[in-house]
């Protein structure tokens, strides 16, 4: 990384992983390294961030990972199941390498993901052709507007409103904790059309973020380096080519899109973890304490040990999950939701020993540590919490 603190790839052994993996996430990684300084954005304007992130990631052909190969993505990959649309084991190791250098890049990296996704799994041709390419050379940005005020976890409580009128819906209501928000060109939002009740009556769109009635007021700042904030729509056309799948698909394109992306969240989480360990490490094997190195007290070597283990677990359920989605089904709602939810808590875990070994170094600002343990403490709650998660899995293993 920036610092020439080496993090091992030795996971890419694994047999979750092709050759075509390998040699991706070789290669990134050696991009990252390359352009780190581009990629940290320190001390840029965040929205201006985003835009040169996207333009680096699109630029080098990084983004096209969220693509099929028949969409403009890379080539398929061997023995990949019949019907998947993006490589999911790309997605996170992209993720994975990502997140060891910034957090910003990679949720850019996401985001175009999260707004690419929905169009690719049921977009029509004519909407894959006029944002994907976009989306994938990183010179449109995209947004997914999900969340609202009462309307987090509980997706099927969303009260924005859409009215069919003539070609058009007409969208009302406000959106808040939308990553991109007043940076996007492209909004993937979600409203109730009134099919059925609760979850069975909400429709998605994707909406130009200059069309009339749509607005931004509101910016959101948080711990870590982020572009978020709440989208308002106040009678807002959107022609009904703009409509994402049939009336009343909202909910399931918002669960086809997370089951996609979720473990991918897991990923970044990894990612973050990887370089507390990598940076705990270095620091442990340099620091002086009692004329001796910290890293020959056993009690240090016990941490790290329990930090590698965390490290390891959580990628193992990171890749079995995507190698599930890739190789075996289509749905995997209980392995994704298992490897969000373990790689999250155990990268703040990781996060934690990494301050405590460093000691006062470690809340210091532009101390590496101290920025993870504010980049990390999100992810145990975006595309839903640790403990909606429990509920997921609960509620897999039970059978309901």
């Amino acid at each position: 990384m920036a610092t020439g603190i080496a993090i091992s790839n030795q996971f890419l052994e694994w047999p979750f992983f092709d050759d075509a993996h390998r040699r991706m996430a070789n290669e990134l990684d050696a991009w990252v390294r390359a352009h780190h300084a581009a990629l940290e954005c320190e001390g840029a304007d965040e929205r201006d961030a985003v835009r040169t992130q996207a333009r680096l990631l699109g630029g080098a052909g990084w983004l096209r990972y969220l693509l099929p190969a028949a969409l403009g993505g890379p080539p398929a990959r061997p023995g990949a199941l019949v019907g998947t649309k993006v490589d999911v084991r790309s997605l996170c190791l992209a993720r994975d390498v990502l997140a060891r250098t910034s957090g910003l890049a990679d949720c850019t990296f996401a985001m175009q993901g999260l707004c690419g996704v929905p169009i690719v799994l049921f977009g029509t041709p004519e909407q894959q052709r006029t944002y994907l390419p976009g989306l994938a050379d990183g010179s449109r940005i995209g947004a997914f507007c999900l969340s609202e005020a009462e309307a987090g976890s509980d997706v099927a409580a969303l009260a924005t409103t859409a009215r069919r009128d003539g070609d058009s819906y007409i969208l009302d209501g406000r959106k808040t904790w939308i990553s991109n928000a007043g940076v996007a060109d492209a909004y993937i939002v979600f409203a109730r059309t009134g099919e059925a009740p609760g979850a069975k009556g909400l429709s998605a769109f994707i909406v130009d973020a200059d069309t009339l009635g749509l607005i931004c007021p509101r910016p959101i700042e948080v711990i870590a380096p982020h572009v978020i904030g709440d989208v308002a729509f106040t009678h807002c056309r959107v022609p009904v080519a703009n409509s994402l799948g049939k009336p009343g698909d909202g909910f399931k394109i918002a669960m086809a899109t997370l089951d996609v992306m979720r473990s991918t969240v897991g990923a970044a989480a990894l990612g973050f973890a990887r370089r507390a360990l990598a940076e705990a490490r270095e620091h442990v094997r340099n620091r002086k304490l009692f004329g001796q190195a910290l890293a020959q007290l056993q009690a240090t070597q016990m941490r790290i040990a329990d930090m590698a283990l965390e490290v390891d677990t959580a990628a193992l359920l990171v890749y079995r999950a995507a190698w599930v989605k890739d190789t075996l089904r289509d749905r995997v709602t209980l392995e994704a939701s298992m490897a969000k939810l373990h790689a999250t808590e155990a990268a703040q875990r990781v996060i934690d020993a990494a301050v405590q070994l460093f000691g006062g170094l470690g809340v210091t600002v532009g101390n590496v540590a101290e920025r993870l343990y504010r980049e990390i403490r999100p992810l145990r709650i975006y595309e839903g919490t640790s403990e909606i998660q429990k509920l997921i899995i609960g509620g897999q293993v039970l059978g309901k």
